[in-house]
């Protein structure tokens, strides 16, 4: 009888080749033997690892999520006044968010999924919610709502835009929900 190969980083290869197929050829592409493929590993991997196709893009699309709100306070959290904190939020908008198709990509195939399969939307919910309070740090929570309506926006244009965003213009937008009515006069 032959032994099995011990593998302690096969359920996270698995996820990440999620990732990967998901960025590829979307979420009504991936299938488990695309993973598998991708993984490099059996097929039967696949079930022993996730109970079906759910459990595994919720694992994918949470650690994608984890990721980029990791980026984003890590960015912020680095930040060490308002004017810091705006210019965080452009560059997290233009190296971090709008510097990656595959992260585009990714992000729409989640909201896509988020909106039809409300199983999905705790996730994005709670990617909001650390957004938010990573903002929180440096701003009220109205202008929070507004930069994070900016830069969800603004991601949605990226995708389906043919021009590049100006960085002038984001400059401008990020400034205009930041400083103060009164301040602006």
């Amino acid at each position: 009888m032959a032994s099995r190969r011990f593998d302690p980083d096969r359920r996270d290869r698995i996820i990440d080749a999620a990732l990967d197929v998901i960025a590829a050829q979307g979420v009504a592409g991936s299938s488990h033997r695309k993973i598998a493929e991708h993984a490099g590993v059996p097929l039967g991997s696949m079930t022993y690892h996730f109970t079906n196709m759910d459990e595994l893009l919720a694992e994918a699309f949470g650690r994608f999520a984890d990721t980029v709100a990791d980026g984003f306070e890590d960015r912020l959290g680095r930040a060490a006044d308002a004017g810091a904190a705006r210019a965080a939020v452009v560059e997290l908008i233009h190296q971090d968010l709008l510097g990656s198709q595959r992260d585009l990509v990714l992000t729409q195939e989640l909201y896509t999924l988020a909106a039809r399969e409300p199983a999905f939307r705790q996730i994005t919910r709670d990617w909001m919610a650390r957004s938010r309070h990573a903002l929180g740090r440096h701003f009220d929570p109205a202008t929070c709502r507004m930069l994070d309506a900016l830069i969800e926006g603004l991601f949605l244009h990226a995708a389906l835009d043919t021009e590049p965003h100006d960085r002038a213009s984001t400059v401008e937008a990020v400034a205009r929900i930041t400083t103060p009515t009164g301040a602006r006069l």
